[in-house]
């Protein structure tokens, strides 16, 4: 298997980037809608019946590529959290990343990557501790950096049964359909955990079992550096995570959904596919999506996908033989090389080192701390966190070839944009 070829343009491809550069944002935003029918689609009944006369039309290596890069780019350095009076004279100690991305992030955590996958296969594309490149690279070389970090893993397009319970019904005629390309973001709510877990007890706060209505055993001894007597409910904690890391995955794909009003692609964001299916834990051999480890427990509601090893693992077992490890993992990637706060990672101010070096500590006690709350809830629910996934998908971004046909015959005139009606001779010449 090979990894993604690099970009070159050609002239005609670099008058469309132009022309994309220029449209304006307010009628991507104006003018986005959901336009599912693609070229080769087909919807068998109703009133919206109808039958693509072409063959389904995968996106153009360019195409795929300014999607993947609107989507998960990394477009500078995050200036991280100026400024925190508890801290001072200390630099905040929040961000997970030295870099930013095309999406926010809670306090710079960066827990999100991304998998897509097409007609030419599967990948995973890691950008959330890439080094940023200079700020006057051109589209070409901003295009071949992310493409650079792209790992095929598979020469497979992801397969799923149409049908439910891989797909809601209103999606089983288009989702992941022949020639679209499928961008899957997921979180590692874990980590998000973790990094929520230290930023609380930086600020003074603990947690305690609010399931179970217990303390957590051992956490009187660090009556000194948080509250005790009144901690957080862990059930509060680990939704706060979820939803922080929601919040990059739908950020990221709506960034992807505007891009396609501009460059006149049909395709939509939704979450109307199995996300246990799509990670590996759909229960039946034939069906393998990513091929994530799941945990099981007769416990559980659901079973719980971790991560796929060697590629996206999410700190917990068994990717790490304990939570004191994961907790050792996440302090690495914060204050390690290329960490947010080491001060050999390059950064955007005069003094970079210094900023960087200023940081707040996880001194030896602090990683105690932490190791001891995680550790708790790993042994209580048999998985960390314990009342929310440890890995999720919240929604997916699907780009296609939009088949104006469809739109002509079954709606009034105006239901698409010019891009879209002058597509085919701005991309493909």
């Amino acid at each position: 298997m090979v990894d993604l070829r690099p970009i070159r343009l050609t002239e005609v491809e670099r008058d469309a980037v132009r022309r994309l550069t220029e449209f304006p944002l307010l009628d991507a935003i104006f003018g986005r809608r959901s336009r599912r029918f693609p070229m080769g689609g087909e919807i068998p009944a109703g009133p919206l019946a109808f039958r693509s006369r072409h063959e389904p039309e995968p996106l153009s290596d360019l195409e795929r590529a300014l999607v993947l890069t609107t989507v998960a780019g990394v477009t500078g350095w995050h200036y991280g959290i100026t400024h925190h009076p508890g801290y001072a004279p200390a630099f905040p100690n929040y961000s997970g990343s030295a870099a930013g991305r095309t999406f926010p992030s809670a306090a710079g955590f960066h827990t999100a990557e991304f998998f897509f996958t097409d007609e030419s296969g599967t990948y995973f594309l890691p950008t959330r501790d890439a080094e940023p490149g200079p700020d006057d690279q051109d589209v070409e070389t901003r295009l071949n950096a992310v493409l650079g970090r792209v790992r095929k893993l598979s020469d497979e397009r992801i397969w799923l049964p149409r049908e439910q319970p891989y797909f809601e019904g209103h999606n089983t005629w288009i989702g992941n359909h022949p020639g679209s390309l499928l961008v899957i973001p997921v979180a590692d709510v874990a980590q998000q955990t973790l990094a929520n877990l230290a930023f609380f007890a930086q600020n003074g706060y603990a947690v305690y079992d609010d399931v179970n209505q217990r303390p957590i055993p051992g956490l009187a001894a660090f009556a000194d550096r948080v509250d005790v007597d009144d901690p957080l409910p862990l059930s509060f904690v680990e939704q706060y995570s979820l939803a922080e890391a929601t919040a990059e995955l739908m950020t990221s794909a709506y960034n992807g959904h505007l891009l396609l009003q501009a460059m006149g692609l049909g395709g939509w964001t939704f979450d109307g596919i199995d996300r246990p299916s799509i990670l590996g834990a759909s229960g039946r051999p034939d069906v393998p999506g990513l091929g994530f480890h799941v945990q099981a427990d007769d416990s559980w509601a659901l079973p719980n996908p971790t991560g796929l090893p060697g590629v996206f693992e999410a700190y917990c077992r068994p990717h790490y033989p304990d939570m004191t490890a994961a907790v050792e993992a996440y302090t690495e990637r914060k204050f390690g090389p290329g960490g947010p706060f080491n001060p050999g990672t390059p950064g955007p101010w005069l003094d970079t080192p210094g900023v960087r070096g200023a940081a707040a500590p996880h001194d030896a006690r602090f990683k105690e701390l932490l190791s001891l709350q995680a550790t708790y809830v790993d042994e209580t629910f048999g998985k960390f966190p314990g009342t929310v996934p440890t890995v999720w998908i919240m929604n997916y971004l699907q780009a296609q070839h939009i088949d104006l046909d469809f739109y002509d015959t079954l709606f009034k005139p105006g239901n698409y944009l010019d891009t879209h009606r002058d597509h085919r001779s701005t991309w493909h010449g």
